[in-house]
């Protein structure tokens, strides 16, 4: 998915920079909103997790390999703006000191890796979370099927850029096919890794998932000496809300 350099041209590589420049501004100021003391770590840790598991390879079909994206999961564990930046920042370490995609294609890699991926994998979480919110397999489903559907949409991000400023041979069709059908079979890959781990946050830290703030039911404050309420998460602590 890492675009190289010269795969388009340079109006329309500026133009995606701009594009990325201006997503990146508009997530800061949201991230401000998502960030708190518990949040500021884990988003430090995803990042992390990502860089980490981007740099493993698992293979796909007809020699080729895939690997883990990161945006659905940067979503819905951080919330999408600090999931943006956090995914951004991944692509950006990538650039300079792996040349892992090239500088000059920089922006059409935040646009798809980061901008493209949070977005599809964040609603479609959304979505479907709130069919059962109170269901923690429902939620843990819920996060693979969002994270599968958002790497296909980088995909056919990246051919629609192509069409417009594509400097290769290869025809739209061509593009298209390959990118798209390769994809859709590494998205299988990013969803079982983004249900496992996100599931694995659900068992034990649900409140450390930003995706499922709102979803939570209240659980009753309980007083010393009395019996815990109890949810659809476990039981509360005394004297605890969630």
């Amino acid at each position: 998915m890492h675009m190289p350099d010269g795969f388009m041209n340079a109006p329309v590589s500026l133009a995606a920079g701009a594009v990325a420049a201006a997503g990146i501004a508009v997530c800061l100021k949201g991230a401000r909103r998502e960030l708190d003391e518990r949040a500021a770590p884990l988003a430090g840790l995803c990042a992390a997790f990502i860089f980490a598991a981007q740099m493993l390879n698992f293979p796909v079909a007809g020699g080729t390999s895939g690997h883990l994206l990161g945006g659905a999961l940067a979503a819905i564990l951080l919330g999408p703006y600090t999931g943006v930046l956090a995914v951004s920042t991944v692509l950006l370490v990538q650039a300079l000191l792996f040349a892992d995609g090239g500088l000059t294609a920089l922006g059409f890699n935040i646009i798809n890796m980061a901008l493209v991926t949070v977005v599809v994998g964040w609603f479609a979480f959304r979505a479907l979370a709130r069919l059962r919110p109170g269901s923690r397999g429902w939620l843990t489903v819920c996060a693979g099927v969002a994270a599968f559907l958002s790497v296909p949409a980088a995909a056919v991000a990246f051919t629609l850029e192509y069409v417009v400023g594509g400097t290769a041979t290869f025809s739209v069709g061509q593009v298209f096919a390959s990118m798209v059908g390769i994809h859709a079979l590494i998205g299988i890959g990013e969803g079982v890794i983004t249900a496992l781990t996100v599931g694995a946050v659900l068992a034990t830290r649900p409140d450390l998932v930003r995706g499922v703030h709102d979803l939570r039911p209240s659980l009753q404050l309980t007083t010393v000496g009395a019996a815990p309420a109890t949810g659809a998460y476990g039981s509360a602590r005394h004297g605890e809300t969630r």
